[in-house]
């Protein structure tokens, strides 16, 4: 009885570690598209309501989910008391500490650390730029990131069962 209890256990403990895995592939799209959809919001901002920057992302922390609104909501905070740090470095700091929550990649990140080099520093219009570009990059991303979690998303449920059966094959 007690050799059976411990091989459900292994099981479930396998099968629990490879849906999580999935998950992870499940949360990445999902969470690229949230950062397009603020970056295109924060397009609009700056673009038609002229809105400063801390505003801004006050803005878009409350229209995003977690972990991305707690990017934008630090951000601001940052921001409103800089103690004469720039917007380059409060971005690359923010990000840094919030990257890790999320499912995002590197690739990601260095778009989102590329467009925070010219938040704040140049005019209008050039903002509005870097923003569509870092925005037609993540779109590539999102795509690349939907066709691997077509690939491996089932892949890790299965290896996840798969595993645990073996596991307790072995060990009886």
């Amino acid at each position: 009885m007690l050799k059976f209890i411990g091989g459900v256990l292994i099981i479930g403990a396998a099968t629990l570690f490879g849906f999580l895995k999935a998950a992870h592939y499940v949360r990445r799209p999902k969470q690229i598209r949230s950062l397009i959809s603020a970056l295109g919001r924060m397009e609009t901002e700056i673009m038609y309501a002229l809105t400063p920057l801390p505003e801004a992302f006050v803005s878009l922390s409350k229209q995003v989910a977690e972990p991305l609104s707690s990017l934008f909501r630090i951000t601001s905070e940052r921001l409103l008391k800089s103690d004469g740090k720039s917007t380059r470095e409060i971005w690359q700091w923010s990000v840094n500490d919030v990257w890790t929550r999320t499912s995002m990649k590197q690739a990601e990140q260095e778009v989102v650390l590329q467009l925070g080099a010219v938040l704040g520093l140049t005019d209008r219009s050039d903002q509005i730029k870097h923003l569509r570009l870092a925005i037609s990059q993540l779109q590539t991303e999102e795509t690349e990131s939907r066709e691997e979690q077509r690939r491996y998303e089932k892949m890790w449920k299965s290896l996840g069962v798969l595993i645990g059966a073996l596991i307790v094959i072995l060990m009886y």
